[in-house]
């Protein structure tokens, strides 16, 4: 499926200097990679928010810090 994009000059330098720099082939795979990470930041937010409204399944009191902490310290 081919996607038209109009960008202002400014941008389309960014994205060249971007390909060039960064080792992209082209804008399409400079633009694929933007894609993908921006959807690997939302599977991380859906991840992070499902996770907040979860009850916690330790207490986070002092008992868990210094165990957490003896643990580290054997490392």
């Amino acid at each position: 499926m081919a996607i038209r994009i109009n960008l202002a000059e400014a941008l389309k330098l960014f994205v060249d200097r971007q390909v060039a720099s960064r080792g992209y082939r082209n804008r399409s795979e400079y633009l694929r990679d933007l894609i993908r990470k921006d959807q690997a930041r939302n599977r991380m937010r859906e991840a992070l928010l499902e996770g907040a409204k979860s009850a916690p399944v330790v207490s986070a009191d002092k008992s868990y810090f210094e165990r957490l902490r003896r643990r580290l310290s054997r490392v």
